[in-house]
């Protein structure tokens, strides 16, 4: 077996080539999975050298990546990686800790508890809140509604960690007709079920109404999970959070949990923080590192008020592993996982509080100027653009067919999602390197290939050619 140093060499020379390239490269080019699987081969039955395996696998992979990292990637809530946190990432997997039990890492867990404080801070949080460092929006929402699981279910009485769900009293979720997915999985899985949530109206722009919320609370007698969010993942609203908790004031058989996976990062600005007014006053938090932070994935917070709940939730024991409050792992879903706080760490040391709100205007600006060219181009800008989605809807042109039209292009990357029953296209600007010049240029670029498509035959739409780049 290789050394190190000759892999970690060849590594270090994709990575550069391929970073230098984002500003450039073709942004999301379709490729034929069939010519990657050929590429990458069978399995051998005899091993080879580090070095040339990692010279396949760049060679294989590389036809097939997406330039998601860089400043004309558009779609999905997708972040790049600051190059603090990117080289941070690379400690992390250089040092192989792992952060379940501090007495296995004391660094990694000291660094997780000092950018979960940082954190709390940035997000205008409760500084005593528990905070966990899950994989994604995902895990943390279902860290964050266990916990709220568990402490409906005591206060009523009920042990669910040891009795489980069957025979236990009755929670009533309720959350936004326009609630993430990811909340309405985590619902699944924590035995709460989808089809029993109960789907209080929005407004326009997918903003949960708090009187229609009171509303629905009359008719519920037990313990209560509400589920807001902040950012909603098409139209980048934010629900009343002040109002929504000043519904619940009343009631202690409550806990109001926020999904704030790119949104709740509007806290850290001094311009865009009323959109989130009242977040503090929450039970639980999930937000996302790898998105708006713009640290590599997996990155995620799962925060809880009440720690004690957190950690009777998700903490385990046994007699060769005694974990204890202070372990991260008693905050997490896994035992065994990468300190995923270094990133997060050294991008807000990095940032400082400064950097993090120049990052969220910069992108929420961005946004703003690329809806303004929309607009000028005669494309429907359907939502009221506040952070950094853009939802658009363009006259004359199934967006399915622009969107593969962009994707063959190359010159940036645009997502499609469905809104108030109607397809429609998606931009989102989160990326730390995106500039007004990369959203001009995208802009034009889409209207061009608009004017393209209209007037064609179904059967011809999305053939058209890449442009010179």
């Amino acid at each position: 077996m290789d050394g190190y140093g000759p892999a970690l060499d060849v590594a270090r020379g994709f990575a550069d080539r391929w970073l230098a390239s984002l500003p450039t490269r073709p942004v999301g080019v379709p490729a034929d999975p069939e010519a990657l699987r050929e590429r990458l081969g069978d399995l051998p039955d005899d091993g080879s050298d580090a070095v040339g395996v990692l010279e396949d696998l760049t060679a294989a992979l590389e036809p097939g990546l997406v330039a998601s990292g860089g400043p004309r990637y558009f779609g999905f809530v997708t972040g790049g990686s600051l190059p603090v946190a990117l080289a941070a990432d690379w400690v992390v997997s250089a040092t192989d800790q792992d952060a379940a039990v501090a007495v296995m890492s004391p660094g990694a867990a000291v660094v997780e508890e000092v950018a979960g404080r940082w954190a709390l801070e940035l997000l205008g949080l409760p500084r005593d809140a528990a905070v966990g460092f899950a994989t994604g929006a995902q895990t943390a929402n279902i860290a964050c509604l266990a916990a709220a699981r568990h402490a409906l279910l005591a206060a009523a009485g009920w042990d669910v960690e040891a009795e489980g769900l069957a025979g236990a009293p009755a929670v009533t979720v309720l959350l936004g007709a326009g609630a993430h997915a990811t909340v309405v999985q985590a619902l699944k899985l924590l035995g709460f079920g989808s089809r029993h949530a109960v789907r209080v109206p929005v407004d326009g722009q997918g903003r949960m109404r708090p009187a229609a919320l009171g509303a629905a609370l009359e008719a519920v007698p037990g313990p209560v999970l509400v589920c807001a969010q902040a950012g909603q993942v098409n139209t980048g609203a934010c629900d009343p959070l002040d109002g929504i908790a000043a519904v619940l004031a009343g009631r202690d058989d409550t806990w109001l949990h926020v999904d704030g996976a790119f949104g709740l990062w509007a806290a850290a600005s001094t311009t865009r923080r009323h959109l989130v007014a009242g977040a503090d006053r929450a039970d639980s938090w999930a937000v996302d590192g790898h998105k708006w932070l713009n640290v590599p994935y997996d990155s995620a917070l799962a925060v809880v008020r009440d720690r004690a709940a957190m950690v009777r939730a998700l903490s385990v024991s046994s007699p060769y592993l005694p974990l204890g409050e202070l372990d991260p792992s008693a905050r997490t879903l896994e035992n065994s996982r990468r300190p995923r706080g270094v990133p997060v760490y050294a991008a807000l040391r990095a940032l400082g509080r400064a950097g993090v709100a120049d990052l969220v205007d910069r992108c929420c600006d961005l946004a703003a100027r690329a809806a303004d060219r929309f607009a000028a181009g005669g494309v429907e800008v359907v939502n009221d653009v506040v952070l950094n989605q853009v939802l658009l809807r363009v006259p004359g042109v199934d967006v399915a067919d622009l969107a593969r039209a962009v994707a063959v292009d190359g010159t940036c990357w645009v997502g499609t999602t469905v809104w108030e029953e109607v397809p429609a296209l998606r931009f989102s600007v989160s990326n730390w390197s995106t500039s007004a010049e990369d959203v001009d240029r995208s802009v034009d670029r889409i209207l061009a290939l608009r004017d393209q498509l209209v007037g064609q035959p179904v059967s011809a739409r999305g053939a058209a050619g890449p442009a010179s780049r």
